[in-house]
């Protein structure tokens, strides 16, 4: 489904020239350690290079991308304490992929990971086999892949991306065996890596993740040939976020859904009609009613 998929995106540019294929994620890694003391900073460096390496150069599917549809990721991982080969921190992972027939990029993923707790010796190879997890280090970047390939899949086929959700899935049921690891745990927060994961496959992701194909294939990838109909069908997928609040009030989706795409939702309202901003405002408000500051600017434009 995914190559079907990205002949039929890249189809104008495949007329004229032949695409180069390439891996499916460009990542750039940041290892921020400001906050540990220690006199061997090279140990960062050289984990920021082979994390980088890590994800970049491995095939994670079977699908065709070519060089300039390739989802652009960063990895922040922001240590805060160190203890021999021991580190824990947060990690930042943000993802975005190009809208069609445009240079605009939209993002699909902007969440922060409070539970970061690894093991790592410098030079120590990174490895990953299906089925088995060696490092809780690689654990919470490939879950990490395998959601951004989740959420831009599904964002170009209705719930394209069910194959890396479920491999998402795996990486948490395996992980949950380890005692010592954490983040990983059901009921433990509902934010966490299974938290998420959870979110994205109990029975009311389906009307999410429709949204998120409405908003992006048959919205914002249609706004460079007709602006109206594609603002037009992102407007009439947003009430499903409604439909989710009702279900799940608490559910992280939302929440996710907020920190990548509020600010670009309400520029999208920007050349609305007043009733569709007036309209859009009160939904919008009502799920999210702490964000004021971002929503009030769909009434003022």
């Amino acid at each position: 489904m995914k190559i079907l998929k990205r002949v039929f995106f890249l189809l104008p540019v495949l007329l004229v020239s032949m695409q180069v294929e390439a891996q499916e994620i460009n990542a750039r890694v940041t290892i921020n350690s400001t906050q540990v003391q220690g006199s061997n900073k090279q140990v960062f460096t050289t984990l920021q290079n082979a994390l980088m390496e890590f994800i970049n150069n491995r095939k994670w599917t079977d699908a065709a991308f070519s060089v300039n549809e390739r989802i652009e990721a960063t990895f922040t991982i922001n240590i805060s304490e160190q203890q021999d080969n021991a580190f824990k921190g947060t990690l930042q992972i943000q993802a975005r992929r190009p809208v069609y027939n445009s240079g605009y990029f939209t993002n699909l993923l902007n969440f922060q990971d409070r539970q970061i707790d690894f093991e790592y010796i410098e030079f120590e190879q990174l490895e990953y086999a299906e089925n088995t997890l060696n490092s809780n280090l690689t654990a919470v970047i490939v879950y990490y892949v395998y959601l951004i390939l989740a959420l831009d899949f599904d964002s170009f086929s209705p719930l394209g991306g069910t194959t890396f959700l479920q491999t998402a899935q795996q990486i948490v049921n395996m992980a949950q065996a380890q005692p010592n690891w954490v983040g990983w745990k059901a009921f433990e927060s509902n934010s966490n890596r299974h938290g998420v994961i959870t979110a994205l496959t109990d029975n009311t992701s389906e009307a999410f993740r429709n949204m998120w194909y409405q908003y992006h294939r048959r919205g914002l990838d249609e706004m460079a040939a007709n602006p109206d109909r594609g603002r037009t069908t992102i407007i009439e997928a947003l009430p499903a976020l409604k439909e989710i609040k009702n279900a799940r009030p608490t559910s992280v989706v939302l929440q996710m859904f907020a920190d990548a795409k509020l600010t670009e939702a309400v520029a999208i309202y920007s050349k609305a009609t007043t009733q569709e901003k007036n309209t859009g405002h009160e939904l919008l408000s009502n799920i999210y009613p702490t964000q004021g500051t971002i929503l009030d600017g769909m009434t003022k434009q």
